[in-house]
């Protein structure tokens, strides 16, 4: 049983810094991607960031793209995000995923974790 476990959410000033984990544990094939989607306050889960191994690549939602970066420890099978120049509305919950196919979209990932809040707020 695939398993993901995210750490590292809480309140953070805007203008602020903070960084996720998620550590997967289980039968994760190496071709796996992981990927970062979160879900404001009232509004649908949206995509962040995505880093393939098999690729060497990572990809990112507009909105965070110049702001954020994915990477992952292959040792520790471990995938990280840094967020950087926070803004109110990155406040979300924050969840990992991994599936077969380095994708923007939800449906491709197929193991999810129970999510980590973030709010940005003065």
């Amino acid at each position: 049983q695939v398993q993901l476990v995210e750490s590292g959410g809480g309140l953070v000033q805007p203008g602020g810094s903070l960084s996720l984990s998620c550590a997967a544990s289980g039968p994760t094939p190496s071709y796996y991607a992981m990927a970062w989607f979160r879900q404001p306050p009232g509004k649908e889960r949206e995509f962040v960031a995505a880093v393939s191994e098999t690729l060497g690549s990572t990809k990112y939602g507009d909105s965070v793209r110049d702001r954020f970066r994915v990477s992952k420890d292959n040792a520790k099978n471990t995938m990280y995000l840094r967020m950087n120049s926070l803004k109110p509305e990155d406040t979300a919950v924050y969840y990992c995923a991994t599936g077969p196919y380095y994708s923007d979209t939800e449906a491709d990932y197929n193991y999810w974790g129970q999510g980590t809040q973030v709010t940005v707020s003065s």
